[in-house]
This record gives structure tokens, C-alpha cells and sequence, in this order.
């Protein structure tokens, strides 16, 4: 049997790997040591022509159909990671076939949840965590993707201005339809409910759990975060003709969730006195694309909104609130985002993205502001940052440190 690489853009390095090898007996000299989540197939991650792959052995058939179906989640522009390629027709040393390997790129900056866990955060996280998977998982639906295995664990998350956004990281059961109907929603919600509490318990028993409130509770929030959303987002509105504001109104708390509505079915009934209201077409992503047009900078959907928070603030401190927008996003940029960013050591710059920096810095200098009662200079702000919080962090562009994979359970607490 000859090795086989299906890949939109083979790299012939890839060809140098020890593919005869059983993934989980690879030396450590060509792994990377990144933190990786729960899995049922051996996943390894390698550094390869300047670039980090993750690698997954599993059946031919199911390596294809994964790699297919994370292809076309990247062209509908859904959270995902990229896949890379499929080695296939691997051999034993013995001569004994072997299964083939899925290989994806690694997205920076990412972490499993069990990472998250193994770090100190406050209070809370569960919670954010499941928020950001329910998004995910709306827009997913949204656009016809049933997933069949929604869990913390086939996801990764990326910091985003406090909150974080989630990426779908295994799409081994996923199916992509032209719509999906409401028992499959239900369906993929149980799944996703059952897998997080179960999620949940695994990090209570090993004491890495930091929420007070029982893991089962924790999970629910899943099904009424995603309804919220949901119906926000598809549920039809009747409105008096006398309220007609309450078009606009609709549109703003879509802007405010950061979908955008490209179109709006209005339909009046017989007399005219009240008009039905239906987003149609619905799609994620309102305050990165304005931040994208105003300034280049493309960030997260969070960071975003942050970032056009501190334009307006710059924007009526500096009285120029009648100007063009472009133009005061021009001068917040050199003057404000790009000193702040640019003040991070070289040596730190893989801690965080210089979109999360740049928010960190705001909430750091709102806290010496606080014990301070006065306003800080945001270099001295930057300074005292660099110097006391960010060397704490992990490098997150590309996180060394614990496998989470068998992080400890204690049986007795």
C-alpha cells in the first residue's frame, strides 16, 4: 500500500513524519507539548514548516468525511478549525495497516476547556464557557448543521474581551442540511446538555470546578441560553402599526447580540393595523465588520465591541463627534490602540492576542483609576500592566505546559 495525502495545499513536509509509526508512539522530539482536551482517538500535535498541526488517527472513511465536512464549515464562514490534511494508506513496521490521520491546523490562542481549568480563573468560567457554546452552537444550527456530539470537550475557546468565543474543534458526527427541523435542535441541545454536566462533574470531583452551584444546574444553562438566542433571533414579532419603531428596535438588540440582519420579511394583515416582523436572513459578526471597515483590525466579536466603545470614548473626549468616523478611527488607531499594543515586550507578545491585551489594559486601568480616585495616563497604565499581570499569563499563542487530557480526579474531597 502507498501512503495517500489529500490536501487542498499539500505540504511535502508532511511526508517526512514518522507515518509508520502508531500516532501514540511518536517521539517526543518532533511533538509539540500543547495542552489537549478529552478525546476517544489519539490526537498529537506537531510543529511542521513553521506552523502547528494537531493530528488525529481514525478510520479512513470517517478522516475523509471529517476533513469534507470542516471544509465546508469554512466556507460558510462558521467557527472551526482548518483542516489541513488526510494521511491515508499508512503501513506498520510490521506491515500491519494503520489507521489514517486527520490533520487540522492549530488554532493560536485557543485552549481546550480543561486547560482553562488547569489555570487560575475567577469564578464564573462555566458559565461564560457555555454561553460562547451556545452562540456557537445557535449559529451552527442557523445554518443547518446538526452536530450530533455538542460538548466542552469538542470545542475550543479563545479569550474575547472577558467573555470567550467558542470553536468547533470535531465535526466526526456532524451532518449539514439545507435546514433543520425542531426535533433535531432538541436533539443536539440534550446532547449538549447531558455531555456538560457529565463535563462539569469530571472537573467538581477533581476540585477544579470553581462554581459553588451543583454541575447539573450549571448545564441547563446551555438549553436557555441557546432558546434566548434562538428566539431572538427567528422568532416572527406582530406589532401595531402605530409602533413602527419597533422595527428599528428588533434590528438594534440583533446589532446588540452581534448579528446583523441582511433582510426583514414585513407583511401587514388585511386592515393594515398590524404588521408581522421576521428576521429572514441572520448573520454573526455586526461589530467585527464595523471595526474591520473603520480601522482594518479583525477581532473577535466581543473585542470588537470593545474596541468601538473606546473609539466613541476617544471620539467625544477629543469633542469630534460630528467628524467623519473613518477619520477619528484613523486617529484612535495611531494614537491609542497602536501605542498600547505596541507596548508589550517582545518576549511577551505570545501571551495574548493584542486585541485581548488591549482590553486588558482598559479593565487595568479602570482598577488603578479606582484605587487611585483619580485618572491614570494609560502609559503608565501599559507600564504597570507589562511589569505585574501580563508576565503571570500563559503563553497562549501557542500554550505549553499541562496535558489536560488525565488531568487528576480526587474520588474523596
Amino acid at each position: 500500500m502507498a501512503l495517500e495525502l489529500t490536501a487542498a495545499r499539500p505540504d511535502p513536509a508532511l511526508l517526512d513524519l514518522p507515518w509508520r509509526i502508531p500516532l501514540e508512539e511518536w517521539p517526543e522530539d518532533i511533538l509539540a507539548a500543547l495542552p489537549r482536551g478529552i478525546s476517544r482517538h489519539v490526537v498529537r500535535f506537531v510543529r511542521l514548516s513553521g506552523r502547528v498541526l494537531a493530528i488525529k488517527e481514525i478510520k479512513d472513511d470517517i478522516a475523509r468525511r471529517e476533513y469534507e465536512m470542516l471544509r465546508n464549515l469554512r466556507r460558510l464562514l462558521l467557527p472551526s478549525v482548518e483542516p489541513f490534511a488526510v494521511v491515508s494508506g499508512r503501513v506498520g513496521l510490521d506491515g500491519e495497516p494503520l489507521d489514517a490521520c486527520l490533520v487540522t491546523r492549530h488554532l493560536q490562542y485557543s485552549l481546550p476547556y480543561r486547560a482553562l481549568y488547569s489555570q487560575s480563573l475567577r469564578k464564573g468560567t462555566a458559565t461564560r464557557l457555555i454561553d460562547a457554546l451556545a452562540v456557537l452552537l445557535v449559529r451552527l444550527h442557523l445554518t443547518g448543521f446538526w452536530w450530533g456530539d455538542v460538548s466542552l470537550s469538542n470545542t475550543l475557546f479563545r479569550r474575547d474581551a472577558g467573555a470567550f468565543a467558542a470553536y468547533l474543534v470535531d465535526a466526526e458526527t456532524g451532518e449539514l442540511r439545507n435546514r433543520l427541523s425542531d426535533g433535531q435542535r432538541e436533539h443536539d441541545l440534550e446532547i449538549a446538555r447531558v455531555n456538560i454536566a457529565g463535563e462539569l462533574m469530571d472537573l467538581d470531583a477533581g476540585g477544579l470546578l470553581q462554581e459553588e452551584r451543583d454541575p447539573v444546574d450549571v448545564s441547563e444553562r446551555i438549553v436557555t441560553r441557546y432558546r434566548e438566542l434562538w428566539a431572538e433571533l427567528t422568532n416572527a414579532e406582530t406589532i401595531d402599526d402605530t409602533e413602527r419603531w419597533r422595527v428599528d428596535d428588533r434590528i438594534r438588540r440583533l446589532n446588540k447580540l452581534g448579528f446583523d440582519v441582511d433582510e426583514l420579511e414585513i407583511t401587514t394583515d388585511i386592515d393594515g393595523t398590524s404588521i408581522r416582523l421576521q428576521p429572514k436572513v441572520v448573520d454573526s459578526g455586526h461589530h467585527s465588520r464595523r471595526l474591520l471597515r473603520l480601522t482594518g483590525l479583525d477581532v473577535r466579536e466581543n473585542q470588537a465591541r470593545r474596541l468601538l466603545n473606546d473609539l466613541e470614548v476617544y471620539s467625544a473626549a477629543t469633542g469630534r463627534q460630528g467628524e467623519d468616523e473613518e477619520i477619528i478611527a484613523h486617529d484612535w488607531l495611531a494614537q491609542v490602540y497602536e501605542p498600547v499594543t505596541r507596548g508589550v515586550p517582545r518576549d511577551l507578545v505570545a501571551k495574548l492576542e493584542p486585541a485581548e491585551v488591549f482590553h486588558e489594559v482598559l479593565e487595568h486601568r479602570w482598577y488603578m483609576a479606582e484605587r487611585a480616585q483619580h485618572d491614570i495616563p494609560i502609559r503608565e497604565v501599559v507600564d504597570d500592566y507589562v511589569a505585574n499581570v501580563l508576565p503571570g499569563k500563559p503563553d497562549e499563542r501557542a500554550v505549553l505546559g499541562v496535558d489536560t487530557e488525565e488531568l487528576p480526579v480526587i474520588a474523596d474531597r
